[in-house]
């Protein structure tokens, strides 16, 4: 990385203004490093996941089953990202946050690690706190290292910083789902725990070029406050403990006492959060009325990701065991395919940042709500692709790796219309009351899109249908439509973003 660090001018103020990363302040090569072990240690867990669940040497779950426990578990991943960023903004601010994120990740990988059902479970748990504290306050933290919304670098600092995370979940299929896949689960899980480490050391080492806006507690709790939330946490966490005593000692306890109050939470939260931010009187009129344009781009985002995440749990359940995994006659391991979107993604990343760029200087870049529409349509497509390999499957035959390569290359354009810059126009529109939780918001889309998926599979719909695949992709293209055609009005409620 070192050769990538020039002397260019930077704007003064920003930190590490002395050298550049990519013509990007130098902080961003530390939050790039930091993330893709993050991601190497989740992705690499995400991949054998659902594999594990209904592997005969693992738990030896139903698919449908399985696909409820992934889906659930992504939208808990995403629903704790809210509290992670309201953590930030109220007691350790972005960067210690961050910091204790990494060594809960860690505790988390090392616990799946064991060869115990119960402490399994256990594992997932702590991961997805992990995960939640650190998912919204990293990606606050890039945005600290420029200028403003009007900084032009911003979007492209967040894409690349997209490259990192997808380095990142690159490598870990190929390294932790071969070694899970082929030796031995526990031992996958435990290389995820070894990429957290070395991902917390990154971010320890390389904390001097943060912004020193990242140390900060925007709005710290009174001594007061912190009594009263310790309380009330104790509360309902012995309410819980109680519950599910009883529930588990009645003899009447299945997953479903778990996964069901999980998903209806991942529903729920987003809606109420939103709410409660529309009903804020502290905000004033350009405020609210970028926050009624957010709630296009949440609702979009939450569709997109409806279907998107599924990669990893249908169309990777599909694969195990309706598709020939091979190429030229030889064969790979099913968690593969996991590293088709993110070296796509490293591929493609730099093309759209540079085209992003040029078309700004020429004044043609499509608004914001025009790359959502351009998204959601193309995700849309992926499905209606994934028409193919099902009906050959339903033929009795093997569908080609090469329709789940294409279904992958269709969903990873659609992604980059979307997610980087979804990320980068939360920052833009967030009110500066909510700072980090705005982030935790734009992650609140994709609780809502995974714990409908999760509804479904609860409710014992096989994803895998032709009628159901045929269901999402049209909803995924009207949506995108709809977006479409309204996109003049959602750029005025944006006021001066684009």
């Amino acid at each position: 990385m070192a050769s990538s660090l020039t002397k260019d001018s930077a704007p003064t103020g920003i930190p590490g203004s002395e050298s550049t990363f990519f013509g990007h302040p130098r902080g961003l090569a530390t939050l790039f490093m930091t993330e893709m072990w993050e991601r190497f240690s989740y992705y690499g867990m995400r991949a054998l996941l659902p594999l594990y669940l209904v592997a005969p040497a693992g738990l030896g779950l139903s698919a449908t089953t399985a696909t409820a426990i992934y889906s659930v578990y992504l939208s808990l991943v995403y629903l704790l990202a809210l509290p992670g960023g309201w953590f930030a903004d109220r007691v350790l601010g972005p960067r210690k946050t961050v910091a204790v994120a990494g060594a809960v990740i860690m505790l988390g990988h090392l616990t799946l690690a064991l060869p115990w059902s119960g402490s399994f479970f256990a594992g997932l748990g702590l991961v997805a706190i992990g995960s939640g504290l650190l998912k919204a306050n990293i990606s606050t933290m890039v945005g600290h290292l420029y200028k403003g919304p009007e900084d032009p670098r911003r979007d492209g600092g967040f894409t690349i910083f997209y490259i990192g995370i997808n380095l990142g979940a690159f490598a870990a299929p190929l390294v932790i789902g071969t070694v899970g896949e082929s030796v031995n689960w526990h031992l996958g899980f435990a290389l995820a725990a070894l990429g957290m480490a070395l991902g917390l050391a990154q971010f320890l080492l390389g904390g001097r070029h943060l912004s020193p806006q990242s140390d900060v507690v925007p709005t710290p709790l009174t001594a007061e406050q912190k009594a009263a939330t310790l309380r009330k946490a104790f509360f309902w966490a012995a309410v819980a403990a109680v519950f599910y005593a009883i529930v588990g000692f009645s003899g009447v306890y299945t997953l479903n006492w778990l996964l069901v109050p999980i998903t209806v939470a991942g529903l729920i939260i987003p809606v109420m959060v939103i709410g409660r931010m529309k009903r804020d009187k502290q905000l004033d009129r350009g405020e609210q009325s970028k926050l009624t344009a957010y709630i296009w781009f949440f609702v979009a985002a939450a569709v997109f990701w409806m279907i998107y995440d599924q990669g990893g749990s249908t169309v990777s359940l599909f694969a195990e065991s309706s598709a020939d995994n091979s190429v030229f006659g030889w064969e790979f391991p099913v968690s593969w395919y996991q590293s088709v979107n993110p070296v796509m993604i490293m591929a493609l990343a730099p093309v759209f940042a540079w085209a992003w760029l040029a078309l700004a200087k020429r004044g043609k870049e499509p608004s914001t709500a025009t790359k959502f529409a351009m998204g959601l349509i193309l995700v849309g497509a992926s499905f209606f692709l994934f028409l193919a390999p099902l009906s050959i499957a339903d033929g009795g035959h093997k569908a080609a790796a090469l329709w789940l390569a294409a279904i992958y290359f269709v969903q990873t354009v659609g992604e980059l219309m979307l997610s980087p810059v979804g990320l980068s126009v939360t920052t833009k529109m967030a009110p500066a009351k909510y700072a980090s939780q705005m982030m935790g918001v734009w992650f609140l889309a994709v609780t809502a899109g995974d714990a409908t998926t999760g509804l479904l599979s609860i409710a014992g719909v096989d994803l895998n249908k032709t009628g159901i695949v045929t269901l999402e992709a049209t909803l995924a293209v009207v949506a995108g439509f709809a977006v479409w055609m309204y996109r003049r009005k959602v750029k005025e409620l944006m006021g001066s973003v684009n």
